[in-house]
């Protein structure tokens, strides 16, 4: 090939002049990750990188835990304060029913510890104590027990409803007792267990107050955290052996005694005389030296030495003073059966000391008494200072 061949050949891929559109085109540079901005320092185009930022986001989320558990603790709080608030009123409330139904069990006792009374009269009382506790099973109804004890004011109107239905059975048993006059002691027994029976009932409304309301309540306060809120207690049973089969029995005999007058026997008399602290007996034949401190008291035991069940006796102390006003004090034995004792304690007492006295005691006769003479007895005491 010739020189001339290689020039006309190259000819035609001369280069052509340069536009503007090419000449701004090669101006335009495609900025590269960790490039120079131009001023010779690195600029960043992704996101954010060092500690800073996840410092500042891990602060947010902490006050805004923060927030949400205070508020969750105000929320708790106020709650706990009103299931406390709404336990209190009601347990305000149940203390009154407790009380009125306490207060039907004193009468009860008395009622059946009256002496002279007959088994009509006992019938009508027992039926009036009775009204007066069905008024307290529809207050009972009525209460506005908090969600978690509504089962326990199920339980509280149960034990009241028992007691109703011991009360008006007791008083029929004793309606239909009442035509019978016989001491005969297999009449008597079988007497005696009717009325126990219904009493029984009684027994039973303690039971179901103690272990199905008032236990129960106490967990369920326990397991809410509520403290300072008080459950009542109430019993209607205020003697035992009151309302036992052996109780009624007495009860029984000493109601027909004094009907028909009976062949029983009725007596009281002093057991012993003993000045405390210390348990010094007195006696009567000589001169008693007691030491007289600020807890000086005397307790007066008298036995029942008949054969029926006695009731409301009426026990008086006397110190009688060579200078000052006598000291004179009464209590009551409130029942005692034959054989058994009964102590009565007098206390608050500031004699004279170093002076001849005379403690005298008076026990009350009882009706059908015939030998009186031991119920009283004098002693004749000097008191010293410890």
């Amino acid at each position: 090939m010739s020189q001339h061949d290689d020039d006309i050949q190259f000819d035609f891929f001369e280069d052509e002049p340069a536009t503007s559109e090419t000449a701004q085109t090669s101006r335009v540079r495609i900025p590269r990750r960790g490039g120079s901005n131009g001023n010779g320092t690195s600029r960043s185009i992704g996101p954010p990188r060092g500690p800073g930022p996840l410092l500042r986001l891990l602060g947010v989320v902490a006050v805004v835990i923060g927030v949400v558990l205070l508020f969750g603790v105000l929320i708790n709080s106020c709650a706990s304060s009103s299931r406390k608030d709404a336990y209190s009123d009601y347990m305000q409330d149940v203390q009154q029913i407790a009380t009125q139904s306490t207060a039907n069990g004193t009468r009860l006792a008395g009622v059946l510890t009256t002496p002279g009374a007959s088994a009509t009269s006992i019938e009508q009382k027992i039926r009036g104590i009775a009204a007066q506790e069905q008024q307290n099973v529809n207050r009972a109804q009525d209460l506005d027990a908090p969600g978690r004890l509504r089962p326990e004011n199920g339980h509280l109107v149960d034990s009241l409803a028992l007691r109703v239905s011991g009360l008006v059975g007791l008083a029929d048993a004793f309606k239909s007792t009442s035509s019978s006059k016989s001491d005969d002691e297999d009449a008597l027994d079988r007497d005696s267990a009717v009325l126990a029976a219904q009493a029984s009932r009684l027994v039973a409304s303690d039971i179901v107050w103690d272990d199905l309301f008032r236990a129960l309540a106490l967990q369920q306060l326990q397991h809410d955290g509520v403290d300072g809120v008080t459950v009542p207690e109430s019993h209607i049973v205020t003697n035992g052996e009151l309302t036992s089969a052996a109780g009624m029995k007495l009860v029984l005999q000493r109601i027909r005694a004094d009907t028909t007058g009976g062949n029983v026997t009725h007596g009281t008399n002093i057991e012993s005389v003993k000045a405390q602290p210390g348990d010094q007996t007195l006696t009567t034949a000589g001169l008693n030296t007691v030491t007289a401190t600020t807890e000086l008291s005397f307790d007066v035991t008298v036995l029942d030495s008949g054969q029926a069940q006695e009731v409301g006796i009426d026990v008086t102390l006397t110190i009688d003073q060579s200078n000052g006003k006598p000291i004179t004090k009464t209590k009551q034995i409130a029942i005692i059966n034959p054989g058994e004792s009964s102590t009565v304690t007098f206390e608050g007492l500031e004699p004279q000391f170093a002076t001849r006295t005379t403690v005298k005691v008076d026990v009350e006769s009882v009706p059908g008494e015939l030998v009186k003479t031991n119920n009283s007895a004098e002693y004749q005491v000097i008191f010293q200072l410890p």
